[in-house]
């Protein structure tokens, strides 16, 4: 990594005025975009608690953990408030295959002055810590324990971080911020959701100083958010097409926590099946191409089901494609 972000926050922006919540603070922000800053979706809702949580985590360098189910949006969260504050955020996700030496930096070589020589290429950990960064560290609880423990190093608001490659200390920018998102608390996974996930130790959870939970949104709110993207719908008959969406949405998600399918509808998807279903002028017909053609061949059934009881109809036989 080469880009040098050394910036400092150059305004102060009203969390009321621009979030929509009721609180006199004020928040330090840059004035410019640049490429690392996310783009601004300007239909977003916010949730109350988890964006005061992340407002907390950029405003006085705490250490945020985003917790909660599938699809609830929680990375979303962490880019939109990025996006208001042009505040520079790079996302990581934390699968298996990310290594100790990603994060850190390795040898390689290069050409200087017409020859090969090895040099240490600092990876995105270092450089992020030394510019004005918000990290975000995506599916947390599923990284490897070599990772978490990198990582943990710098998981103190002051830490500084050790290149042992270049006997170097690197110290932290003044506006390096951390942010994690997780599917469970640290504590591995009771329900048999979310297979890959890992125990955290305590030592790094409490090194974590604000946990927020960020539950799936309410018929109301997600209806707001399907309506703010879709304008043409905010009359009576658009509206029910809608709650009847948002109802089989729902149900996935109710299906989905109880273990009975694992595939679940996020308002993203639901966002996705009322575009469609305005492409192809067919409700049922979108449902099966955005979400239903997803899932797995035994539980479509149970899928179609939902669907039925939401909208009064069957699904057509070929939509459900079961093999017996």
């Amino acid at each position: 990594m080469e880009n040098s972000l050394n910036i400092k926050p150059d305004i102060k922006i009203s969390v009321n005025q621009t979030f929509g919540i009721d609180s006199n603070m004020e928040i330090e922000a840059f004035s410019k975009k640049n490429d690392y800053v996310p783009e601004l979706d300007k239909n977003y809702i916010f949730d109350r608690d988890t964006t005061l949580a992340i407002l907390s985590g950029f405003a006085f360098n705490k250490r945020v953990l985003v917790q909660g189910y599938h699809g609830t949006g929680k990375s979303t969260h962490i880019e939109q408030v990025a996006a208001r504050l042009n505040w520079p955020c790079v996302r990581i996700n934390l699968d298996s295959h990310v290594s100790r030496i990603d994060l850190i930096g390795k040898d390689a070589i290069t050409l200087k002055d017409g020859k090969q020589i090895t040099e240490f290429k600092e990876g995105i950990l270092p450089w992020a810590i030394q510019n004005s960064i918000a990290l975000v560290f995506d599916e947390y609880d599923a990284g490897r324990p070599d990772v978490m423990f990198v990582i943990q190093r710098v998981l103190e608001a002051d830490g500084n971080f050790t290149l042992l490659d270049k006997n170097k200390v690197i110290k932290q920018n003044k506006f390096f911020r951390l942010f994690a998102t997780t599917n469970t608390v640290g504590l591995g996974d009771t329900t048999g959701l979310y297979h890959g996930t890992q125990q955290i130790n305590q030592g790094q959870m409490d090194r974590w100083n604000i946990v927020s939970t960020l539950n799936y949104l309410s018929l109301e709110k997600e209806m707001e958010i399907v309506l703010a993207k879709n304008k043409n719908l905010n009359n009576s008959k658009g509206k029910e097409k809608i709650s009847n969406m948002i109802k089989v949405a729902s149900l996935t998600r109710k299906g989905f926590i109880a273990g009975d399918i694992s595939t679940v509808m996020s308002p993203r998807t639901v966002l996705h099946w009322v575009e469609n279903s305005d492409i192809f002028k067919d409700v049922g017909y979108a449902f099966r191409v955005t979400f239903l053609n997803k899932c797995d061949e035994v539980e479509k059934n149970i899928i179609s089901e939902y669907y039925q009881r939401c909208f009064g109809e069957e699904l057509p036989e070929s939509m459900i494609n079961i093999q017996s």
